[in-house]
């Protein structure tokens, strides 16, 4: 694949090879720190949200990293849970290239550390649901989709961005075989809005826990729209298409009576088999004297305050 580098990106927002190679080897060590076991991580993580909480984080308990990297929707390695820590572990996310294409001033094939250089990395503490009805609290780190989509100048005309993952049948075994998810096309296809695309809230998250993304939770870079969703976190990106028409994701194709483009959690409108007005919170010891694992299923996953407006107006029942 031939790779281009971007000649209109200014020298001033490259970062020098000594200062990132400085802050590769700060975020190692912190990250060594912070890994030093599974719990510590939850530990420190959880303190962190309660102690000093960022805009938009959540002050909920941490899920564990055990639960966050084994128990995975990632249908190109499998359907089951479990299937993308097992399937997943030698997945190659190096050399990785991203596609940008469509209504945008700067189209390329980019490599991905020349597409994401300069962007400054944060860590963010979402709720994140499944609408299955489970759901997690997940540290994530990565940079807004913002701050690139604002680098790539995309068109006015441009209303929506179209993302797609990579095809790699001989990698993922769920891209060719039924039982293991061949029902959907691949590769898998999701989009947003501008609007949602430029919302602070919507992330690219490069690692969790301080350390970078496992192969089964979407490496080397995927989406993350904590008011919608989790099917709506397309992982392993490697095009992004800026459109003026909303664009057919995966879900709505494969099964449009339960899956809409927007994908906004929304307790009141069901799935065809099963209600969505609570979730079962995981990684959470049971207590059966307050039932503190099932809870009320909460209007943008809790999100309201922030995402409402982007929605006036518009019947969220039909708009699913």
């Amino acid at each position: 694949m031939l790779i281009q580098r971007a000649p209109d990106i200014l020298s001033s927002e490259i970062t020098r090879e000594s200062a990132y190679t400085n802050r590769r080897e700060f975020i190692k060590a912190a990250s060594a720190a912070l890994m030093a076991t599974a719990a510590s991580a939850c530990a420190g993580s959880e303190a962190r949200a309660q102690s000093a909480p960022r805009p938009y984080d959540t002050t909920e308990p941490v899920t564990p990293y055990d639960h966050v990297t084994s128990y995975n929707n990632y249908y190109e390695f499998g359907t089951n849970k479990s299937d993308p820590a097992r399937y997943a572990q030698n997945f190659r996310t190096r050399p990785w290239t991203v596609a940008i294409e469509g209504l945008v001033k700067k189209p390329a094939v980019y490599d991905l550390d020349d597409l994401i250089r300069g962007v400054t990395l944060e860590d963010r503490i979402y709720r994140m649901r499944c609408v299955e009805g489970w759901s997690m609290v997940i540290p994530w780190r990565g940079f807004p989709l913002s701050a690139l989509i604002q680098r790539l100048e995309p068109s006015p005309s441009a209303k929506y961005v179209e993302f797609k993952t990579i095809l790699s049948r001989e990698q993922m075994p769920g891209q060719r075989s039924r039982f293991l998810g061949g029902d959907l096309n691949w590769p898998y296809t999701e989009g947003l809005r501008m609007d949602e695309a430029t919302h602070p809230l919507t992330l690219i998250a490069t690692g969790i826990f301080g350390k970078p993304l496992p192969n089964q939770n979407g490496a080397p870079l995927r989406l993350v729209t904590p008011w919608k969703y989790g099917f709506k976190g397309i992982k392993a990106i490697v095009r992004m298409r800026f459109v003026d028409k909303p664009p057919i994701t995966s879900w709505m194709e494969a099964w449009p009576e339960a899956y809409g483009f927007y994908a906004n959690v929304n307790p009141k409108v069901d799935h065809p088999n099963h209600s969505q007005a609570h979730e079962e919170r995981l990684g959470l010891t049971w207590n059966p004297f307050l039932s503190n694992t099932r809870r009320p299923t909460l209007m943008f996953n809790g999100y309201a305050d922030q995402v409402a407006s982007l929605y006036a107006g518009m019947d969220l029942r039909k708009n699913y």
